[in-house]
């Protein structure tokens, strides 16, 4: 166990590569015009968010004994890229507030919101292609892959929605897509610019695919339990009212039965619950042991992608992505 000295450490190196992130974001599109466009990019990148994808990048990166200076075009390429899928995310779920503030389907319109989408997911390629010194070919590599993974992950999600028969393990190859390809990216890239050779690259990621199971399953939960909506950034029970398929809701229908079954049920069938059942939704869960499942799933396939990154360096920047790890999974950070 790491001493509170280093926990000190850790902390304040996170701190500071979020800090560094937060104030070169804007600069991606800093003085670039229409403004009916650019301001709607800037409104996202400007939102805030944990960073938690391009800093993984860059602790991957350092750990190799690369400068964040130099890695930090591919990690702003990660955070751009994330920040574009959840544009588009956001209108196709209808979803008018993300972290506190109106999406931008909500502020603008679907056409602003559509366009901002995409040249966001353009400004990502840009900017990957401006890491000094490094292998453009092996960092695409990384990258064409998980552009596919990802938008094959978003369609089958939205294919749930119809599909009465989705199962826990569908939903979670579903995931590994939608947000483990882009987790796994980050620290595949991490390794590339770090100069890892290709079977320690490999194992990064697999290290980013289990982290991204673990950061979906914690995403379903806090949906249902975070006790502050502004501190959430939308509404709780979000998903429940919309008839999403989660690892919650799929995990209550196989383990509820008789009339517990038919009451979740309703989830499939009326497409979603009214936002007055959700309490009682909460509730139901509870008792079943569904949220305990949730977060030993969460502790599981974290320690499991931690067993795949003890092949990294020991360098303070590795002890901080472990630090990183240990707080995501207590829903710390």
């Amino acid at each position: 166990m790491a001493s509170s000295t280093q926990s000190v450490s850790s902390d304040e190196r996170v701190a500071a590569l979020r800090a560094r992130i937060d104030e070169a974001l804007p600069a991606v599109v800093d003085e670039r015009s229409p403004a009916s466009l650019y301001d709607a990019v800037e409104h996202v990148l400007r939102a805030g968010g944990k960073r938690v994808r391009p800093i993984l990048l860059l602790l991957v990166a350092q750990s190799y004994g690369t400068s964040v200076d130099r890695a930090l075009p591919a990690a702003l390429a990660v955070e751009v890229f994330h920040n574009f899928t959840l544009v588009h995310d956001d209108l196709m779920d209808e979803d008018e507030e993300r972290r506190g503030g109106a999406t931008v389907h909500a502020k603008w319109n679907p056409g602003t919101a559509i366009l901002a989408g995409d040249l966001m997911m353009g400004l990502s390629y840009d900017l990957l292609g401006q890491v000094d010194g490094a292998d453009a070919e092996a960092l695409y590599a990384v990258y064409h892959p998980m552009v596919e993974r990802l938008c094959a992950g978003q369609a089958l999600d939205a294919s749930f929605e119809t599909d009465d028969a989705v199962t826990v393990e569908a939903y979670l190859d579903m995931i590994d897509r939608k947000t483990g390809a882009l987790l796994s990216a980050a620290f595949e890239l991490g390794g590339v610019i770090g100069g890892a050779p290709a079977p320690e690259c490999d194992r990064l990621g697999t290290a980013g695919r289990l982290v991204g199971r673990a950061f979906q399953i914690q995403d379903d939960l806090l949906d249902l339990t975070a006790d502050d909506e502004e501190e959430w950034g939308r509404g709780v029970g979000g998903d429940l009212v919309q008839g999403k398929k989660t690892f919650l809701t799929l995990r209550a229908l196989e383990r509820a039965e008789g009339r517990e079954h038919d009451w979740f049920a309703r989830l499939v069938t009326d497409g979603g619950l009214p936002v007055d059942d959700v309490p009682e939704a909460r509730e139901r869960m509870a008792e079943l042991g569904i949220f305990e499942e949730a977060r030993e799933a969460v502790r599981t396939y974290t320690e499991e992608a931690r067993d795949h990154l003890h092949l990294l360096p020991d360098t303070a920047a590795a002890e901080a992505l472990h630090w990183l790890l240990d707080r995501l999974q207590a829903r710390e950070y």
